[in-house]
């Protein structure tokens, strides 16, 4: 689910060189969307996926459209101050009772929990799903960025927006695009979430949002395969912490990392230092 929410990141910073911080909370709009399609329309987990993602990447897109889109040229600090502008409003507008409400929602899971223990180690069908969802989002999205017209128009912008657009690629389209393909993922993790950890509400896209801004920095911002790997080192020490050490840090742990790791090699494991002209 890391990995989900940290794509989106590492795909804007990658187009547009901008850190999104309100990616976390179309994380949780996806996961609220998924809820009320499950409680109120009682649809089946396709078509509660198909809603979070679309919804999502709707919300995205005009997010970029109507906060981002008038800065891209300003200076990078004031899109970094509106994207924390935007992430307060939509965690305070949601929580008004006219939209969703405050109170915390204990979320349908659409089907029964079955466990299966394999050499003293349970896994249950929730586990399953997570990890299949989750490889089949992955593999769309390689598809998508290496092999189709407009993932190479992404691949382009990312490398010289400028040259990008006198070669006719059409830059305003290529950035909604992706801002609405991360949101799309983010909205995907928001359904995992509600599946795995039952109980949703505002607030709720803040910490998984940081984690998986930190998981992307950790792997290398701007490269897709660098999120998934920084995303998975993460999980793994919060749960051997937790495991080993205690709970208490188990939130700490993963940003102590990060700091170790931008000691070591400040654009992350998978990241490349980039050449800026002057």
């Amino acid at each position: 689910m890391y990995a989900l929410i940290a794509l989106g990141y590492t795909m804007v910073y990658g187009i547009v060189r901008l850190i999104n911080f309100a990616h976390g909370d179309v994380f949780m709009v996806g996961a609220f969307l998924a809820f009320y399609a499950v409680e109120k329309f009682h649809l089946p987990l396709p078509a509660v996926f198909a809603l979070a993602a679309g919804g999502s990447a709707i919300l995205a897109v005009v997010i970029e459209r109507l906060a981002y889109r008038p800065l891209r040229n300003a200076p990078k600090i004031a899109a970094l101050i509106t994207a924390i502008g935007v992430s307060l409003f939509l965690e305070y507008f949601t929580a008004l009772h006219q939209v969703f409400g405050p109170n915390y929602y204990a979320f349908p899971r659409p089907f029964h929990v079955v466990s299966l223990e394999i050499g003293g180690i349970t896994v249950t069908n929730i586990q399953g799903i997570i990890l299949l969802v989750t490889l089949v989002s992955l593999g769309a999205l390689q598809y998508v960025v290496y092999r189709t017209k407009v993932g190479r128009g992404m691949r382009a912008v990312s490398h010289d927006y400028v040259t990008a657009g006198l070669m006719g690629v059409n830059v305003n389209a290529v950035i909604s695009f992706t801002f609405g393909l991360g949101a799309a993922l983010a909205g995907v993790g928001g359904v995992l979430y509600g599946i795995a950890y039952p109980q949703i509400n505002t607030f709720m896209g803040v910490m998984p949002g940081l984690k998986a801004f930190t998981a992307a920095v950790l792997g290398g911002i701007g490269s897709i395969p660098g999120a998934v790997l920084g995303a998975l080192i993460m999980a793994e020490s919060e749960t051997m912490t937790t495991a080993y050490l205690s709970s208490t840090y188990r939130d700490g742990i993963a940003f102590v990392l990060l700091v170790a790791v931008l000691l070591w090699k400040p654009t992350g494991i998978l990241g490349k230092a980039r050449t800026e002209k002057v």
